[in-house]
């Protein structure tokens, strides 16, 4: 699974809209609506590269409101889950 972080400025005034819409996108997990530079970031896992070209430029660019994207692809990923689970590695419970 390929996970890409989608960093996304949209119009101000239309932010819970433009969230939900991308929300209800098949390939995005998350969405948060963030401070800073960009308002919203999308947390968009397909199965293959070219997938992306699909949902980033082909589906959400494409919502009313998205100005621009900033969009970067995971290598790895690292979470609290993943990390108990290698640390309990012949422990018995």
């Amino acid at each position: 699974m390929i996970t890409a972080i989608v960093l996304i400025k949209t119009s101000v005034d239309r932010i819970p809209e433009i969230a939900e819409s991308i929300a209800s996108l098949d390939s995005v997990s998350e969405v948060f609506s963030v401070t800073g530079t960009y308002d919203l970031i999308a947390m968009v896992r397909v199965r293959q590269h070219e997938d992306l070209a699909e949902v980033i430029p082909g589906r959400i660019s494409k919502i009313p409101g998205v100005e621009a994207t900033d969009t970067h692809v995971a290598f790895r990923t690292y979470s609290q889950h993943d990390l108990e689970a290698a640390f309990a590695i012949g422990l018995d419970s």
